[in-house]
């Protein structure tokens, strides 16, 4: 996967990079595996905003990923490896002996025509999904699950790999991309490898446009607006707030702590990546 450069015919191609796409080998999703997906604009049930700046984008459709990975014994092939508009990493459509078809996190290194396996038993190859405890210390790991059976839902994003340290009992010790070192039990299940497209972090929207079509409205500086609107907000002229950076309600913004004390997994968490 490497970055592409255009000539500066504009002041947005001067400095807007994009991906070669060069892993992607098919453009038409499988019709069977689409669903519609609904905008919000940000907004919850009762039409209030939730999440800020949100709002008009390019239309898009979801593609089902099966994030369990529960179905032993039965090898798939690879079929294609596709761009998916909802995430950052690609995702590789299998085509199982049964007949069935399932979207997949598509891993570094994977290729058409590989046979993919699920369950014990299975290599310790990118792209094999298994417990953590038949998975071999020190390999990289990634759509891990929290919870046994509920499906992965740790290091799904482009590049993203952890590393499975050590176990002991029932829990396995994981290294996040983050540095936070957790426990995880070992009847999770997690795929082996680091997932692919690991230049998105590099290419650069080069104008407001491009975040525009990703569904993300202008940021306003909460000292911009007025009082009414944010606690940052009015004074004569131009102020820097008069107080620690915070959000609408009020939340600290700039390091302050809002983690709960008495937090659910802090039990599970032997290193915080926070030092």
């Amino acid at each position: 996967m490497g970055i592409r450069k255009y000539k500066p015919t504009s002041p947005g191609r001067r400095h807007g990079t994009v991906l070669d796409y060069s892993e992607v080998t098919s453009t038409t999703p499988e019709k069977s595996l689409l669903r519609p997906l609904k905008k919000t604009g940000g907004r919850n049930n009762r039409g209030r905003i939730t999440a800020r700046f949100r709002g008009g984008g390019n239309k898009r459709r979801y593609r089902v990923i099966d994030w369990k990975r529960n179905k032993d014994g039965v090898p798939a092939r690879v079929a294609t490896i596709e761009y998916d508009p909802n995430r950052t990493c690609f995702i590789a459509l299998l085509h199982y002996q049964d007949g069935e078809k399932a979207y997949i996190l598509a891993p570094l290194g994977l290729e058409v025509g590989q046979t993919i396996t699920n369950g014990t038993g299975s290599e310790p190859l990118p792209g094999n999904a298994m417990m953590l405890r038949d998975i071999p210390v020190g390999v990289t790991v990634h759509n891990i699950e929290l919870t046994p059976g509920r499906g992965g839902q740790m290091c799904r994003s482009a590049g993203c790999g952890a590393q499975l340290q050590a176990k002991d009992g029932d829990y396995a010790a994981i290294l996040m991309p983050s540095g936070e070192l957790r426990r995880v039990h070992v009847t999770c299940r997690a795929t082996v490898g680091r997932l692919g497209n690991t230049d998105h972090q590099n290419v650069k929207l080069g104008k407001a446009g491009r975040k525009r079509h990703r569904g993300r409205r202008p940021h306003v500086r909460g000292t911009a607006m007025n009082p009414v609107d944010h606690p940052m907000g009015g004074g004569e002229g131009r102020t820097a707030g008069g107080r620690h950076p915070c959000s609408p309600s009020g939340v600290l913004a700039k390091g302050g702590r809002t983690r709960r004390k008495n937090h659910p997994t802090n039990a599970f968490i032997i290193r915080r990546r926070k030092k």
